[in-house]
């Protein structure tokens, strides 16, 4: 990371399900990064994801990250735990003006779009319906008989910035997003922001299918007056079709390799050779790759595998 001082960073699991070989090399190598330079690593569960939530979900992660050798400063934070301070920073941005009300379902957002997204975008653009169109939630209750979502106010086109891994990226927007969900939960874009400002991290090393939330989350930083991080995006692990892992692959979680007397020293060594850290067949422990660790060593493109560690 650029600067002197050693960085902060967060490993950010969802206890939505298991975690699998894509994870577990994501995380490996921000645990690699921070470590090598000697930073601090934290563990916040990203656990608002509504009925998507396991149970027992948490506590699987924790373990398999710990069977791994991969280790956080400090006690974990949960996001379900600080909805109070998400709504709040909402209703700041409400009474700014620089959110709205939205009522728009889906589908009627993809109807009235004018013109097709395009790949980079992960949504249909929203095309401003509801923009100016309520005075408040209360309004737009009442007007629609829907609950609203809130949507925060965009009115550039792009904002542009450096990844650290990545380079240069154009930061393209695709219009108006939600903030706030219809149950009156917090939206990733706006829980991550809150919580990275509130913890210090300063660098955000994760896959890079979340680079299209990037230019989304800086502007929200922007708007709330904090001090952005620097980003950094890394290919992902990807099956044999190119797509990034899931059950269609085969089971890949660390579960299944567990069960099937996999170890751990196995899987980081898979891990590590596939991310041009070490050799083929290796058998290591995270702490073996610190003093090697070099971020110019990771392959540009990503990582194909069938899930056999061969």
């Amino acid at each position: 990371m650029a600067g002197s001082e050693a960085p902060v960073s967060r490993l950010a699991p969802s206890p939505t399900g298991v975690l699998h070989l894509g994870n577990a090399r994501t995380f490996l190598l921000n645990w690699l990064w921070v470590r090598s330079v000697g930073g601090r690593l934290l563990l916040r569960i990203e656990d608002i994801d509504g009925p998507r939530v396991k149970v027992g979900a948490e506590e699987a992660l924790l373990e398999d990250l710990h069977w791994l050798g991969l280790d956080w400063d400090g006690v974990p934070v949960r996001q379900s735990e600080r909805l109070g301070t998400y709504s709040t920073v909402v209703d700041g941005l409400l009474a700014r003006g620089l959110a709205y009300p939205c009522t728009c379902t889906r589908k009627e957002v993809e109807e009235a779009a004018s013109a097709p997204h395009e790949s980079w975008q992960d949504a249909t653009p929203y095309p401003g319906t509801c923009r100016d169109r309520f005075c408040d939630l209360a309004h737009a209750r009442a007007e629609t008989g829907r609950e609203p979502a809130v949507r925060f106010r965009v009115d550039v086109d792009a904002v542009a910035y450096d990844d650290l891994f990545r380079g240069a990226d154009p930061g393209r927007i695709g219009g108006d997003f939600v903030i706030e969900k219809r149950d009156r939960g917090p939206a990733y874009q706006l829980a991550v922001v809150v919580d990275d400002a509130a913890q210090g991290v300063d660098l955000v090393v994760r896959g890079d299918d979340l680079v299209t939330s990037t230019p989304r989350q800086l502007l929200l930083y922007r708007a709330l007056g904090l001090t952005a991080p620097r980003f950094a995006h890394l290919p992902l692990l990807v099956g044999p079709d190119g797509k990034r892992l899931a059950k269609r692959h085969g089971d890949t979680s660390l579960k299944a390799y567990r069960e099937a007397g996999t170890t751990p020293e196995k899987i980081v060594g898979y891990l590590a050779a596939v991310s041009g850290l070490g050799e083929p067949g290796g058998r290591l422990r995270p702490t073996d790759l610190l003093d090697s660790f070099a971020l110019a060593r990771i392959p540009r493109e990503p990582v194909v595998t069938s899930g056999s560690l061969r």
